[in-house]
């Protein structure tokens, strides 16, 4: 593949949230760390790369994504793979590990399997699949975190009431948060794939794959924007591009960034770092994404290209 990604990347995907609710817990709170923190998982990140994927780039597969059947009902895994690629290869013990590279080859042409990796466990075949792609979980870094109910009226009387003559219709709970600013910290690792593309015709990663990877991570929670989630949205992405074959290791960037109370993002840390000389010289881009109308951003790293969030 002549357009094959080889560099690693480390950044970070910033997510606003206001008078909203990007990743409630099972009690439909804004899920919150034991200090009371608020933050979001890496699943609720990867939901949004993986919806806009689906939706926006329809002749892409999706394979870890949630799909109805005829009865309306989730599809199972096997199901899943039936429904994109038709039935499993029928294969006797001779002929095993080439079914196997078949299941596995064509898990590899799914766009999310490609970047973030899955674990495949059926009957027919076991596949735990490293992802290039590894996001964290996200930390609020606004310097406040204030979670509030609200009470809603639904349009109808709840039919279990046992008085018939009941008048009142049905009250829910939802909960918001005031105002957060989510850090994901992600690494990209093109290698992380060489074990399995070493078997099968795929060798992992394209150019292409990565410029959607990095359309998604700044429009996804955007696009997404249900009742729940109407509120949340991409804010920045900071994409740090290392050189070809760089060993180079760099932390999260999580606690590297905070945002005061007039709502400016500060890479001052980041910028501290990416400044030392031994680093430097390893950076082949440093990438930022984000509203440059809307979005405030201080200290940022020597070097680094501003573009729009929403450009092409």
């Amino acid at each position: 593949m002549n357009n094959l990604f080889k560099n690693r990347v480390f950044g970070c995907a910033i997510i606003k949230s206001a008078n909203s609710n990007y990743n409630a817990d099972f009690s439909h709170q804004p899920r919150t760390l034991p200090d009371g923190t608020v933050y979001a998982t890496d699943k609720a990140l990867k939901y949004t790369v993986r919806n806009y994927m689906d939706k926006v780039w329809p002749e892409e597969k999706v394979f870890y994504f949630k799909s109805l059947n005829e009865d309306m009902q989730p599809r199972d895994l096997d199901q899943t793979y039936i429904q994109l690629f038709g039935e499993y290869p029928k294969m006797d013990k001779k002929e095993e590990m080439k079914g196997r590279k078949i299941i596995l080859e064509n898990l590899m042409s799914c766009l999310d399997v490609r970047l973030f990796g899955g674990t495949f466990a059926s009957k027919n075949a076991n596949f735990s699949i490293h992802g290039v792609v590894q996001p964290t979980h996200g930390i609020n870094r606004f310097v406040e975190g204030i979670i509030y109910s609200e009470q809603i009226a639904s349009p109808f009387r709840n039919s279990n009431n046992k008085s018939t003559e009941s008048m009142q219709t049905t009250l829910g709970t939802q909960f918001k948060l005031k105002e957060g600013h989510y850090v994901h910290h992600f690494s990209v690792n093109p290698g992380n794939l060489r074990d399995i593309t070493e078997f099968i015709a795929n060798e992992g990663v394209s150019v292409e794959d990565i410029q959607k990877l990095k359309k998604a991570l700044c429009c996804g929670a955007t696009f997404y924007d249900s009742s729940a989630k109407a509120g949340t949205e991409n804010e920045a992405l900071l994409w740090v591009e290392l050189k070809e074959g760089s060993k180079l290791v760099l932390p999260s960037f999580v606690e590297l960034i905070s945002v005061n109370e007039e709502r400016e993002i500060d890479f001052n840390q980041i910028r501290l770092l990416l400044q030392k000389e031994y680093i430097k010289e390893e950076i082949a881009k440093i990438e930022l994404y984000y509203n440059k109308g809307i979005t405030k951003v201080t200290h940022l790293p020597e070097g680094t290209v501003e573009l729009e969030l929403n450009g092409r």
